[in-house]
């Protein structure tokens, strides 16, 4: 990589025409700015501080990495902030944004959030030769194993500087200044993101301002309007505190840009966000908005709206996975776990579907689970997890998994889902942890306030079974007409029928007008789609993934 790629348009410390303020040193790289629209008039102020310009025809965000072991200081003035592995320190709680940006906590936002299948966690390190999976094992990417710190882009990785080694003398060419200019247009961007009011005020302002800008942007993304503006406070705060960082910068921004093409989402034009995001900052400035605030947010916004649109633009042949932090572990029985986790990157799904599932254990090992949860409220995904024993992704799950340990869902499958091109009432009919795909598909009809009946059969052999039998009649109850019926088939039923399921089914009532949904082990799969038959319910009303 040459070194002249880094030299800046202008001297650092050197002023420039037409520019007032603080004399704000421009971010290093040739001078141009790589994205459309960086002479819009939606940020105010005539200069652009411009972040390293991709190389033409790279494949890849090979920027410079800075020393590794350096601590610059922090935004704002702030004491610094070692800098974690790449890609590895979880968000912060939900209701417990920083405010300040650069804060270690939100570092692996973006950069642990979309990743190519397969790729190992951060421990055990990779091996240094492809192992076989274990028997069995189901890989959505069969193309090997990538490195933790490698970027989603083809080609070839940025050189990450060992321990020891100054930047002046890494290979990349990176000089010293370089580095302090990046480190100077952070703390600009971390000022005045305190002083605008801090993070969850300018993403609460962004957010209204980006909502009536572009309205369809917020309405595709996944979660309700309290998530998202988590979310937004979340990327403003890893955004700055990685500004000193270009590789882990590039490659987060184009994760999320990957992520963003799959929940459907259309990049608006540069300067309707811009726009957005001067006004949520010059709002809480209350008229003090400076001309080096101003050139630091643009430039840095052009390149990362440059980045965003290059990961949206690979999202289509680049295989993608979200890593997600565990936020709740709940043991409802000794051989079962319901697990809540987060995705760091906005994930798609639709209520009924499943994903693939790899924990940190087994890298590579890829366990399909449906996915509960409420996508138009929040992103929190919920797993019901049953191990026969101690070993595999299930044995994991529910006995060596912890709030704060971290999982990778690969893309959400299966075409169960609430019909939207009929209005048939609802059969559902559950066995064991396959009620898990059937709440969601309440939790849904809820939140829809559809109208349609719903009937939801759980069989379990026991009592102690209906693990979840609670929160799903409620959910019921929040529903406009659905009922909830267990079904037990051993000992004492207590309120409720017992026999078999499919007994239960014939004798409440006709079900040849509904839409039949099915989730559960394949024996009784197969068992119920027969009696469903019998009783003249044509198969093709009838779904349920394929048993696998």
């Amino acid at each position: 990589m040459h070194p002249d790629w880094f030299i800046t348009a202008y001297p650092l410390g050197a002023p420039r025409a037409g520019v007032s303020g603080s004399g704000s040193a421009a971010l290093p790289g040739s001078g141009s700015a790589a994205l459309p629209g960086s002479g819009s008039a939606a940020l105010p102020g005539s200069g652009s501080a411009a972040l390293p310009a991709l190389p033409a025809g790279s494949g890849s965000a090979a920027l410079p990495a800075l020393p590794a072991g350096s601590s610059p200081q922090g935004p704002a003035g702030l004491p610094a902030v070692p800098r974690p592995p790449l890609l590895a320190a979880p968000l912060p709680p939900t209701g417990a944004l920083p405010v300040v940006p650069g804060s270690g906590d939100v570092r692996g936002m973006a950069g642990g959030g979309l990743q190519p299948i397969g790729r190992p966690f951060p421990s055990p390190p990779p091996p240094s030769a492809p192992e076989p999976a274990p028997a069995g094992s189901v890989s959505p990417n069969p193309g090997g194993v990538y490195a933790e710190s490698q970027p989603l882009q083809p080609g070839s990785a940025p050189i990450i500087v060992p321990p020891g080694r100054t930047a002046a003398a890494s290979l990349d060419g990176m000089d010293p200044a370089d580095e302090a200019a990046l480190r100077e247009v952070q703390r600009l961007l971390g000022t005045s993101l305190t002083e605008a009011g801090g993070v969850p005020e300018v993403a609460a302002r962004l957010q209204a301002a980006l909502r009536q800008a572009t309205p369809n942007l917020l309405a595709t993304l996944p979660g309700g309007p309290l998530s998202q503006r988590e979310q937004i406070a979340q990327a403003l705060t890893w955004l700055v505190g990685h500004l000193d960082d270009p590789p882990a910068l590039v490659a987060g921004c184009t994760e999320l840009g990957s992520a963003l093409a799959q929940c459907g989402v259309t990049l608006p034009a540069p300067q309707l966000v811009g726009a957005a995001l001067a006004e949520a900052m010059r709002a809480g400035l209350a008229g003090a908005w400076r001309q080096d605030f101003d050139q630091a947010w643009r430039g840095t916004w052009q390149h990362a709206h440059d980045w965003i649109a290059h990961g949206m633009a690979t999202s289509g042949y680049a295989p993608i996975t979200w890593r997600a932090v565990v936020v709740e572990h709940e043991l409802r029985r000794p051989d079962l776990a319901v697990v809540r986790v987060r995705p760091y990157l906005p994930m798609p799904y639709r209520p009924g579907q499943f994903a693939r599932i790899e924990v940190a254990e087994l890298p590579g090992v890829w366990r399909p689970y449906s996915l509960s949860g409420a996508p138009r409220r929040d992103t929190i995904v919920e797993l019901h997890v049953r191990a026969k024993t101690h070993a595999g992704v299930s044995g994991t799950l529910v006995h060596r998994t912890s709030p704060g340990d971290h999982i990778r869902l690969a893309a959400a499958e299966g075409a169960m889902g609430v019909p939207t091109d009929n209005r048939s009432d609802l059969l559902l009919v559950a066995g064991d942890t396959g009620v898990a795909p059937l709440k969601a598909l309440l939790i849904e009809l809820a939140a829809t306030n559809d109208p349609r009946s719903a009937v939801l059969f759980w069989g379990a052999r026991t009592l102690a079974e209906l693990y979840d039998i609670d929160e799903i009649t409620e959910i019921a109850h929040s529903c406009r007409r659905a009922t909830v019926v267990p079904v037990i088939s051993e000992g004492d039923p207590g309120p409720y029928a017992s026999g078999l399921v499919t007994d239960a089914i014939a004798a409440y009532g006709e079900w040849s007008a509904h839409e039949v949904f099915l989730a559960g082990p394949p024996i009784m799969l197969e068992a119920t789609s027969a009696a469903l038959r019998q009783l003249g319910v044509a198969p093709e009303r009838i779904h349920h993934d394929a048993a696998e």
